[in-house]
This record gives C-alpha cells, sequence and structure tokens, in this order.
C-alpha cells in the first residue's frame, strides 16, 4: 500500500431515517451475522433477505432497500446477473458487492454492470456499516489500493474474456471533456471523495460534483465507480498514476 493513496469517502452523518438493507447471500451465517451486525447500528435496518440472485431481484422490487449487499457466487442465478438485472430496472439502484477475494474477476464485472462498490467479507463490523452508509449517500466505495489491483488486472483481458457490459468507446468521448474534467476523473478514478476532490482542486465541493455530473453525462456513464473503471480501461490512470 502506497503511502500516498487517497482513504475511502468519510461516512455520512447518522440519518433521521434508517438506512434499509437487503442481503443476499447463499450462506445463512452470512446473511445472520450480517443481519445482527447492521441491524446492531441505530441507522440501519434490514428488511430483507435473498438466499440466491433470482430471489434477491424479487426482494428488491418487493421492498425497494436502499442499499443490496450482493453476494456474487450464489446458485441458480449468480449476483453478477441480479445486479445487471436490477439496475437495468432502477438507474438509482446501490448494490454494494460482497466478496471473499479482492481479485476477483467477477467484481471487476459486477463494477462495470452498475454496482457501486464492493466489499470483503472479513470486514468489521464498523467497516460494513460505514460501507453501507457511504453507498447510500451516494457515494462509490472504492477502496483505491485494492480497486487500483482489480480494475488494473482485469481491465487488460476484460473484453476479450467477455467481461461485463460493454462501456463507451473512449474514441471522441475523452476530447469531448474539458481539462478540469479530466483532473476531476483521474481523482475519481483514484479514489478521492467530492470533499477531497474539492480540497486538491481548492474549488468548492459544489463544483466538484457538477464536474462529476458533467462528466458522466459526456462518458454515457451510470455513476462514479463506472466512471473509475472507464479511466483505468483507456489507460486515463495507471497503477503508478
Amino acid at each position: 500500500m502506497t503511502t500516498d493513496a487517497p482513504t475511502p469517502p468519510t461516512p455520512p452523518a447518522l440519518s433521521t431515517s434508517p438506512i434499509r438493507v437487503l442481503i443476499a447471500d447463499d450462506q445463512v451465517m452470512v446473511r445472520e451475522g450480517f443481519s445482527v451486525l447492521l441491524n446492531a447500528q441505530p441507522d440501519i435496518e434490514v428488511v430483507g433477505e435473498a438466499v440466491d440472485g433470482r430471489q434477491a431481484i424479487a426482494q428488491v422490487a418487493a421492498l425497494r432497500p436502499d442499499v443490496v449487499l450482493m453476494d456474487i457466487r450464489m446458485p441458480e442465478v449468480n449476483g453478477l446477473e441480479a445486479t445487471r438485472e436490477i439496475v437495468a430496472a432502477d438507474a438509482d439502484a446501490k448494490v454494494l458487492v460482497l466478496t471473499t477475494f479482492d481479485l476477483d474477476e467477477y467484481v471487476y464485472q459486477a463494477l462495470r454492470s452498475g454496482a457501486s462498490g464492493f466489499l470483503l467479507k472479513d470486514a468489521s463490523a464498523r467497516q460494513l456499516g460505514d460501507a453501507v452508509r457511504i453507498v447510500a449517500a451516494g457515494e462509490a466505495l472504492l477502496a483505491p489500493t485494492v480497486t487500483k489491483r482489480l480494475i488494473t488486472t482485469f481491465s487488460r483481458i476484460g473484453e476479450a474474456a467477455g467481461f461485463g457490459v460493454p462501456l463507451p468507446s473512449p474514441q471522441g468521448r475523452l476530447a469531448e471533456l474539458t481539462e478540469r474534467e479530466n483532473e476531476v476523473l483521474v481523482l475519481v478514478a483514484q479514489g478521492c471523495s467530492n470533499a477531497e476532490i474539492a480540497e486538491r482542486l481548492i474549488v468548492a465541493e459544489s463544483t466538484v460534483k457538477t464536474h462529476v455530473s458533467r462528466i458522466l453525462v459526456k462518458l454515457g456513464l451510470r455513476d462514479r465507480t463506472q466512471a473509475a473503471v472507464f479511466a483505468y480501461e483507456v489507460r486515463l490512470v495507471t497503477p503508478g498514476g
């Protein structure tokens, strides 16, 4: 881990309304364990569970949770397919992928497909709660060092292997970005929050939000997670960059 790597976004302050969470995992002990940990948080409520992707899709439609904790490797319909369908049905859906391995090609596919981030299953109670809050607030959960390794490793072989869903072609798209928007895109890909980008560029946080919104529109991307994947795939950002 490099000493100058940016830190993940600071979790937002506690909300007056609890964050509603759906847990999708085929292992009962994982579901029960996460339920206990999350329900112990004063601002989070587990509203449902699913044992596979098909059930997760149905539960999301019925319960409309704020965040879905989605295991990737499940029977019947896996978490990747479920994530694609959930995001396709609701552009505002927030999926947090659960995985045992940080370097997992399925996590890479999920990020390309619209997941808001990923979390290792051995995360602490605090990390789990913070992750849910960050994603619920609309931020991407991009742990910089792990995400860099994940995206750069699989982006080299992603298209050839048919990973994920096609992202917009870079041809002509990057040329539409202003110099400042390019700077913001690089910082997003490095895992910086809006507040951290504002501090680095010495601008207001609202200005950063405007830049990010314009970047997404110009590149035809869903959210800042896909923007980060895009930046790595077109080599705008490299492992040492």
